[in-house]
Formats: structure tokens, C-alpha cells, sequence
């Protein structure tokens, strides 16, 4: 072995000057290249997600036998004289064992019955069974595609919004080989991404994945693929007799892990596991999930990959299954999603702490446009997002098994995940302890070896660029440790660190949060020992900065997080520069020895902290961004806030300056202006530091002790931006949709904004926004508009100035009353408080101008003239002389828009609780209240630490 590891030196010097090669097997015949024979189509996916009606899927608190399941059901529903049900069989590999969940069906008293079954002891949770379906429609291709090479794109639309999409043919993580690329790429040869990656360097030392079971949860295999030597074992979930691949998808991500010829996979020795989960018919269940997941469990996997995902993190049978799995020992591995370039996009489970989540880069190591950004959105509103994805990998044109043979080309992080899941099949057979490996150890082991690759920020690439042969290493001298991810925080690190380097902080301001992973490579559980310790280094001014933290309890499985708040101290509010310390932790886990038994490991970590400080700005200049009455799915249904995009109807990207407002705070950043963010009640900030606060696309209620605060910081200088959008009840009923949870037909808990909360906010200044619904183009100030699904102005102050401009009436449209209807209406209100030294107040009807996930044509311009509005009293001549000033509303004879009747916004609203069947606010909360820790200062010079970069 000592001779394997010279070798593999002197042969990694050797490599690493070479330039790199597609394939480096240099066979012709494993290049694709355009020719006239070859068909050039695309494949057209139409996604459908419903419920199947009258099932639920019964978890349970343990695994029991079916005769103690039973009884469990039987005895709760007996009690309540409830004698319409039946346990619906399930006939797979994995029913002989005893399960954790049984699928039932029932026909009547649906909410009764969740309720009932849900009071008994060994009952978890109920939740309904899902079905998902893909339909495929071939159509010539836009231009020629290299031959075998497919490309696919995707639509779908759902009687109950999508929570979690198939990877297989039709998932929303499949996508064109150049849906998403540019012209360049689609002409580019596909690269034989083993060889790429070098795999054939540890091939050369006998390292084949041997011994190592890999689990590909997908749409079935042949059994006689020529590609495939070591298949163990092919199962079958659905409803179908057959365990063989009719789609192509199951094969194409088999190839890619395990292939032995041709397009040739990273671990051809190792022991293949088929978990065929979905139908060629392209439908799925999640109680066949469940019982694979189980099987694959009691199997004892190595490494799984996940080819499904979706926004809702609160999917409990499938998160909690997914913890499950990766507790007992199981490498998951996932696509981080197809949602890219727009920012807080990251798919369930692969932004799960305890999974490997994979963007996706080209052959020339750009990052996939199609790639989903960072940050988690699962913290919001009063923390802050976790950096994901972990790594990225080539996943543009990537080369893998055809359905009965020869190779295909494909893109999508569905793709970089096998490729990942594939490497780590390898890696696993490389280490001689393998006791060492766990899901902890192989994601250190990846992240400490990623290649950083320039001009790209965390929340794209994660760690950087897988490096096989240098995780190769790491792995194979792997001592059990705890890590950080991120491993230092450097507020000064540019383009990298972004957001965080993107605004210095200062005295007053909100503190800055940063969400670091813990990961235990230790064990499955473990615990922080005391508390950090937070250590400043005095000669480089490590004293002008606070630090206070937040974190697990307990970590499992196998991570945790570190919350870490930073302030300014007082005495630095005039100063300028740059503050470091660290902050030392100590991790603790069971020993494994049984002959240790109740003693601990220990691994202690340092996580470097970098900042730069500048005097406080001033007031004029900070703008406070409203977070906490922001509310997004999941765990409730808020729409669109365009009623234009009906393939896409969940409002799911965080509504964060950070994520689907990044450009908007880009620009604002550009302008000089500093952005904080408010993630608690108006009872908890300051007034008198902000010049503007900023209400858009809100869909909170609000406290009536904020309604009063706010009043008296307006008169007291403050001002107030409100970007609006629309609320009609008709409408909202109109785009009902059947909840999984109750088996009731229900319609959104609010509209793209809550209008009626807002009316209540403005009242006392005489202002509120209509229920109407309006879109169109038009011209203001010499700028191109586009207004999406927004509303009007209904009531302004007579002394404020209002633009108006004609629009459609876009809910008369959607409500099939009118398609043609056109109005004059109220868009813009600007308005001077008239108490002495009071603040000012503008109302805009549509926030989809500054949102990146349906912004048509942006009005940044719009906000630069608000803005210097708002913080110097200056109306643009533009505005305040427009042709389109019209004369305020009044308000006479237009109602205002009421709550909609039997909504459940109190389900999901931090204001808002049920009393007796009717909600009222809950008593206000107090205000976060950070425990600074005690600094313990150092008389040492920082040391200096490195990215390793292409």
C-alpha cells in the first residue's frame, strides 16, 4: 500500500500538467457529433401533481409488525365509533419486515379521523397520500443536437401545487442539455465525466467500487443491460409487474455511477441496487418511498441517490424518513434543483444539513445556469439561510447509458448528483476502515478537497469543484473530527462570501447572522460542550466587534448548526477598519467502543471571523427591509403574486433581498444605500437610525401594538415604501386548489399581498389599496412599465400626488366576466406627512417589478426616485409634473376589500391565533434578545488562511 500511495504521487504531478481531456481513453468512437441520420428532437414534459382521494398514510412512533399496526388503528378508530376504513395493501420486497407507517383508505368524516388516529399514543402524524404524473410529447428540435443526445424541458400543472417533483424523464431537475446553455455548449462534445474526473487514477489501483451498495431510487433497469456487471438486486415499488426501465432515466443514472463500457460510470465493481419507484406511466406515490427507504434500511445501503426534489422542507413523512435513513449510515446524495439562476431556489433534501446537496457546471467550469442558488429559506424570517449547495460537478452534457445500450448525453443537476453519488461509490471502496465512513466524513472528506472556482459566490458553488483524487486523499487519512461549513467567515471576501461582503457593518446596525453547518464525522449524535468561546485578536481590533450564538442542542443526524450573530461594539460607531478574532468550539460524541460504554469523544474547531467596520451611516442612507410579515410556502398556500404564471403557483422563494429581491438590493447597494433586515415585530427596531422602512409583497397581519408604533415613527421622521399586490376573494377563489391535509377543496390564505392588513396599517394617514386586479404596459417618466397582477390605489390624502396610467382589468379577465376591459387607474402615491419633522409615505400597486422570479422590466428607477423622495424630500420633476398626475381618490363608493371568509391564515401566521373559532392576534412577542459572549481577548497576530482555487 505504501508503493500505491508513491505511485499515486508521482502519477497526480504528472496529471495535474496535463492539460485536461474529455476522454481520456482517446477512443473516437465515445464522441457524439452532429450528422444528418440522427433524430433531433426535444422532449416536452407536462407535470401533474394530485391527491389520491380518501388514502392517508399513518405514521407511527416505532417499527411494528401489521397485526400491532393494525391494532393501533383499529383500537384508536373504535373509540370513536369510526368503522369505515381499510388498510390498503402494499405488496413489495419490503412488507414481510415490520414498518413504521401503514397506508390506509377511508371514506368518510376525513378530518374526524385524522384527528382520532393522531390522539393515539403510537401514532405520529397523518398526512395524505400523493400521486405524481408525467406526460412526454416529442417535437422537432429548435436546432441539430449531437446524435443520441436528448434534450428535455419541462412544464407542469397541479390540482394541488407541486411539493415535491420526480427526477425520472419529467422532473422539474431535468432540463435540456442546452435549455439553459448557451449556443457554445450545445455544440460541444459531451466528455466522458469518469475520466474527466480522473477515476481512472485510483481504477489504475485497483479501486473499482468493490464491496460498496449503491442505491439508485428511479424508474427500474433491464436485466440484461450490457453496461452493468454487478446488479445485486432489482426491486420493484409500484403497481406495475415489471422491474424494467422504460423511460431512461434509472439507466442513464445507473450508468453514470456504475457503468463498465462505453460511457463508462465511476464504480463498475460496485454492487448495484434498482429501486424501481416509478411507473412507466411516469406516476409515484409516496408510500412506495417510504417502503423503499425502509427496505433500503434493512439492506444497510452505502450510498443512495436521491432523484427527487421539491420546495417543501416541510413534507414531514419524507424529511423525517430522510434523517432516518442518513442515521443509520446511509450517504445521501441529491440534486440541489433546476431552478437557477434566480436565488433561494435550493430543493428538498438535497438543503438538508445531513445531505450531499450538487449544482451543477459546465466542461468549462462555469457555473449551470439551470443550477439552483442558495440561501435555505427554512430560517426565515428571524434567522438567516445555510450555504448550499455543498459542491458542484459537471452536469452539462454529461455521457451515460442509453436505455438497451450505447451512450446518451444529458443535463441537469439531476445528472452532477449521480456523478457525485457515483464518486463517492468509489471513494467508499478506497478506505480500508471503513467503520471511518459516514455521511459526515464522506461530505468533510468532499467539501476540504472542493476547488474554489473563481468569481462565484458560496450560495452558487457551495465548497467549489469536486476533486476526486484530493478528497482521495483527505479520505484515506481521516481522522473522526467535527468541521465547519462554512470552514471562516471574511465579511471582506468578494465575490465569495457574498452577501456578507457586499455591505460592512456598523455600530446600530441589525446584527449580521451567519448560519455555519456543524458536521460530526465523529457520530450519528453529539452535543456542543458548554458554550463557544468567542476570542478577539486585539492587535487587529478584534474588541470593536460583539459576538452571540445560537445552535443545536443536539446534533443528529450527524450536523447541526452554529447560528453566529456579529454587532458592532459602541465605542467603535466612528471607527473604520478591519476587526478578526475566532471562535473556538467543542464538540462531544458517544464513543462507539462498546468497551467505553458512556464515554466521549472530543474534536474541538476554530471558525475564523473577519469583518470590516465603518462609522454609522446616516440615517438617510439606511434602509430597514420588512422580513417579518413576509410569508411563503411552504407551510401554507400563498399564490403568485403574478396571476400570469400558472405553471409556477407557489410563492416559495424566501421574498428575501437575498433571494428573489437580490438584483433590487444589488442596486440599491450600488447606490449607496445600506440595506438590514427586519425579522421581528415594527415593536423591535429603532426608528430614529432608519430613514425608510420597506413593506413589499407583504402577507402577514400585523400586531396592533406595531399598527400604533409605527404610526408615532412616522410622525417622528420615519418613512414608508409600500410595494403592493393583488387581493380580490373572487380571484382567490377562483384559484382554489384541493389541500392534501384536510381532503377539502380550499383557496389561498391571502392574495400576492395581504390589502386588507395593509388597509389597516395606512388608515390612519386616509390611504388603501383596492381589490381590483390590473396589468399592462406603459410609459412612466420615460420608462418602460410593466405592471403584473397589481392593484390600485383606492384612497390617498388630497395634499399627496397619485399618478395614474391605463391598464387592463386583469381580474375580470380571470374571472371569464370581461377580457377587453380597460381603466384609468391610481398606481403611484406620494405623500408628505404634515406633522413638523414627520416622515413621508408612498404607495406602489405591484411588487413584480423588483422581484427576479417574474420581473418582466424592472423598476429600480422607480425606487432610486422613492427613495430620494423619502430620505431628502425630492419629487423627480418627472413625477411631480407628469402628464398622469391626476387628482387623489377619495375613496367614495368603493369598498374596501374584506378577509376573506373561513380562510386559515391563523394556521401559519405568527400574529394571528383561533379563539373560539374566530382568529385574533396572539399577545406581541417579545422583541430577540441576543446574549453577547463574554470576549476572551488575544495578544496574537490572526493567522492567515488560504481557498484552494483552480
Amino acid at each position: 500500500m505504501k508503493f500505491a500511495h508513491v505511485w499515486l504521487k508521482v502519477l497526480l504531478m504528472f496529471l495535474f500538467l496535463k492539460k485536461h481531456q474529455g476522454t481520456r481513453l482517446g477512443n473516437s468512437s465515445y464522441e457524439t457529433e452532429s450528422c444528418k441520420s440522427c433524430s433531433h428532437l426535444t422532449l416536452k414534459v407536462e407535470f401533474s401533481s394530485t391527491v389520491v382521494e380518501h388514502e392517508y398514510i399513518v405514521a407511527f412512533t416505532g417499527y411494528y409488525t401489521a397485526k400491532a399496526r393494525n391494532k393501533f388503528i383499529s383500537t384508536a378508530l373504535k373509540s370513536r365509533g369510526i368503522d369505515d376504513w381499510k388498510i390498503v395493501p402494499r405488496n413489495n420486497p419490503a412488507s414481510d419486515y415490520p414498518s413504521d407507517f401503514e397506508l390506509i383508505e377511508i371514506k368518510t368524516s376525513q378530518r374526524d379521523t385524522v384527528l382520532t388516529l393522531e390522539d393515539h399514543p403510537n401514532i405520529k402524524r397523518v398526512t395524505p397520500q400523493r400521486r405524481v404524473f408525467r406526460s412526454l410529447k416529442f417535437v422537432d428540435s429548435e436546432m441539430p443536437a449531437p446524435c443520441n443526445e436528448t434534450k428535455w424541458s419541462q412544464k407542469w400543472q397541479s390540482s394541488r401545487p407541486l411539493r415535491r417533483t420526480s427526477l425520472s424523464l419529467s422532473s422539474g431537475f431535468w432540463h435540456a442539455t442546452g435549455r439553459h446553455s448557451s449556443r457554445r455548449l450545445l455544440k460541444a462534445i459531451p466528455r466522458q465525466v469518469a475520466q474527466t474526473l480522473q477515476a481512472d487514477v485510483l481504477w489504475q489501483l485497483g479501486y473499482t467500487g468493490s464491496n460498496v451498495k449503491v442505491a439508485v431510487f428511479d424508474t427500474g433497469l433491464s436485466e440484461k443491460h450490457p453496461h452493468f456487471k454487478n446488479v445485486k438486486e432489482r426491486t420493484n415499488w409500484t403497481n406495475e409487474k415489471t422491474l424494467d426501465d422504460g423511460l431512461g432515466h434509472g439507466t442513464f443514472v445507473a450508468g453514470v455511477i456504475a457503468s463498465m463500457r462505453e460511457c463508462q460510470g465511476f464504480a463498475p465493481d460496485s454492487e448495484l441496487h434498482i429501486y424501481r419507484v416509478f411507473t412507466n406511466n411516469q406516476v409515484s406515490y409516496t408510500s412506495w418511498f417510504l417502503d423503499a427507504f425502509n427496505y433500503a434500511i434493512l439492506k444497510k445501503i452505502d450510498v443512495l441517490n436521491l432523484s427527487i426534489g421539491g420546495p417543501d422542507f416541510m413534507d414531514h413523512p419524507f424529511v423525517d424518513k430522510v434523517w432516518e435513513l442518513t442515521a443509520n449510515n446511509v450517504i445521501m446524495v441529491s440534486a440541489i434543483g433546476n431552478d437557477g439562476p434566480l436565488y433561494g431556489t435550493l430543493n428538498n433534501p438535497a438543503d438538508q444539513m445531513d445531505v450531499i446537496g450538487v449544482g451543477g457546471i459546465d466542461f468549462e467550469d462555469n457555473i449551470a445556469r439551470f443550477s439552483s442558488r442558495g440561501m435555505t429559506t427554512w430560517e426565515l424570517p428571524g434567522g438567516y439561510g445555510r450555504m448550499k449547495p455543498d459542491i458542484v460537478t459537471y452536469g452539462s452534457g454529461v455521457r451515460g447509458s442509453g436505455l438497451k445500450g450505447g451512450c446518451r448525453s444529458l443535463s441537469g443537476t439531476s445528472v452532477a448528483s449521480p456523478v457525485v453519488a457515483g464518486a463517492v461509490t468509489l471513494l467508499v471502496s478506497t478506505v480500508q476502515k471503513r467503520e471511518l465512513v459516514n455521511p459526515a466524513s464522506m461530505k468533510q472528506a468532499l467539501i476540504a478537497s472542493a476547488r474554489r472556482l473563481p468569481g462565484v459566490n458560496m450560495f452558487e458553488q457551495g465548497h467549489g469543484k469536486l476533486d476526486l483524487l484530493r478528497a482521495y486523499q483527505i479520505l484515506n487519512s481521516y481522522k473522526p473530527q467535527a468541521s465547519l461549513s462554512p470552514s471562516y467567515v471574511d465579511l471582506t471576501e468578494c465575490p465569495y462570501m457574498w452577501p456578507y461582503c457586499s455591505q460592512p457593518i456598523y455600530y446600530g446596525g441589525m446584527p449580521t447572522i451567519v448560519n455555519v453547518t456543524i458536521l460530526n464525522g465523529m457520530g450519528v449524535t453529539g452535543r456542543i460542550v458548554d458554550k463557544p468561546d468567542w476570542q478577539p485578536y486585539l492587535p487587529h481590533n478584534g474588541d470593536n466587534i460583539e459576538v452571540a450564538f445560537s445552535y443545536s442542542p443536539v446534533l443528529w443526524p450527524w450536523s447541526g448548526y452554529l447560528a453566529i450573530s456579529i454587532s458592532v461594539a459602541k465605542k467603535a460607531a466612528s471607527w473604520e477598519g478591519i476587526a478578526q478574532g475566532h471562535i473556538m468550539v467543542t464538540i462531544a460524541s458517544p464513543e462507539e467502543n462498546e468497551a467505553k460504554n458512556g464515554a466521549e469523544q472530543f474534536s474541538i474547531v476554530k471558525l475564523p471571523i473577519k469583518v470590516k467596520i465603518i462609522p454609522t451611516p446616516p440615517r438617510s442612507k439606511r434602509v430597514l427591509w420588512d422580513q417579518y410579515h413576509n410569508l411563503r410556502y411552504p407551510p401554507g398556500y400563498f399564490p403568485r403574486d403574478n396571476l400570469r404564471m400558472k405553471n409556477d403557483p407557489l410563492d416559495w422563494n424566501g421574498d428575501h433581498v437575498h433571494t428573489n429581491f437580490r438584483d433590487m438590493y444589488q442596486h440599491l447597494r450600488s447606490m449607496g444605500y445600506f440595506v438590514e433586515v427586519l425579522g421581528a415585530p415594527f415593536t423591535c427596531f429603532d426608528a430614529s437610525q432608519y430613514g425608510t422602512l420597506l413593506l413589499v409583497d407583504s402577507e402577514e397581519e400585523f400586531f396592533p401594538e406595531e399598527i400604533s408604533k409605527l404610526r408615532r415613527d412616522v410622525a417622528n421622521g420615519l418613512s414608508l415604501v409600500v410595494f403592493s399586490d393583488w387581493y380580490n376573494t373572487s380571484v382567490m377563489r377562483k384559484v382554489k386548489f384541493y389541500d392534501e391535509n384536510t381532503r377539502q377543496w380550499w383557496m389561498p390564505d391571502t392574495g400576492g399581498a395581504n390589502i386588507p392588513a395593509l388597509n389597516d396599517l395606512l388608515s390612519v394617514w386616509s390611504m388603501s389599496f383596492s381589490d381590483g386586479i390590473y396589468e399592462g404596459d406603459f410609459i412612466m417618466a420615460n420608462h418602460d412599465m410593466y405592471y403584473a397582477s397589481g392593484c390600485s390605489i383606492a384612497k390617498f390624502p388630497e395634499e399627496g400626488a397619485v399618478i395614474s396610467h391605463t391598464l387592463k382589468d386583469q381580474g375580470q379577465e380571470v374571472l371569464k366576466q370581461e377580457t377587453s376591459l380597460v381603466q384609468n387607474v391610481p398606481v403611484l402615491g406620494m405623500y408628505q406627512t404634515p406633522s413638523e419633522g414627520g416622515g413621508r409615505i408612498v404607495l406602489y400597486g405591484d411588487s413584480n417589478c423588483l422581484d427576479d422570479s417574474h420581473r418582466q422590466k424592472d423598476c429600480f428607477w422607480l425606487m432610486d426616485a422613492v427613495l430620494q423622495y423619502t430620505s431628502y424630500g425630492v419629487m423627480p420633476p418627472s413625477l411631480s409634473h407628469s402628464e398622469n398626475r391626476q387628482k387623489p381618490p377619495s375613496g367614495e363608493g368603493i369598498t374596501p376589500p374584506e378577509r376573506m371568509e373561513g380562510n386559515h391564515l391563523h394556521r401559519y401566521s405568527k400574529v394571528l391565533e383561533t379563539h373560539l373559532g374566530d382568529p385574533k392576534p396572539r399577545p406581541l412577542p417579545n422583541c430577540p434578545h441576543l446574549s453577547w459572549a463574554k470576549p476572551v481577548p488575544l495578544n496574537e497576530t490572526a493567522p492567515r488562511y488560504y481557498a484552494r482555487t483552480l
